[in-house]
């Protein structure tokens, strides 16, 4: 059995839940990344921010960048996947609900991102181009 700590990216980049969307996308464009995680001053796991959330969800909104927090666009529970799960099981997380990225929870604490790049780097053809397939409907 792979286990999604197995083949998840770790330690990810938090953006702080009162860190500016300004600060987000700065720290984003640093990194090369479409996304982060929204961590709480306790740590833990708040949402995730992606680029196109900045973007439609502030900026096309009348939003200020400077002034908003990141942690206004953290809507509902996030959908996460236990270190230890089955890769199977963050598959079924990821088509289900049409995500890209899925953080990897341990302890309550976030100790990965696991993405579609992770799982094509890790997995069969027919396991990613299936799950790519099914994100993208």
């Amino acid at each position: 059995m792979t286990t999604a700590r197995e083949i998840m990216t770790p330690s990810p980049r938090c953006i702080g839940e009162n860190d500016s969307l300004q600060i987000a996308a700065t720290v984003m464009a640093q990194l090369d990344v479409g996304a982060l995680p929204i961590c709480g001053e306790d740590s833990r796991l708040k949402g995730m921010l992606t680029d196109r959330d900045i973007v439609v969800g502030a900026i096309a909104a009348g939003l200020d960048p400077d002034t908003t927090p990141a942690g206004a666009l953290a809507k509902g529970k996030p959908v996460t996947v236990a270190a230890d799960d089955d890769v199977r099981v963050a598959l079924d997380l990821m088509r289900e609900h049409q995500i890209r990225r899925l953080p990897v929870i341990e302890d309550h604490l976030l100790v990965g991102i696991l993405s579609q790049a992770d799982v094509a780097l890790s997995l069969s053809a027919a396991a990613t181009g299936t799950t790519v397939a099914d994100i993208s409907r």
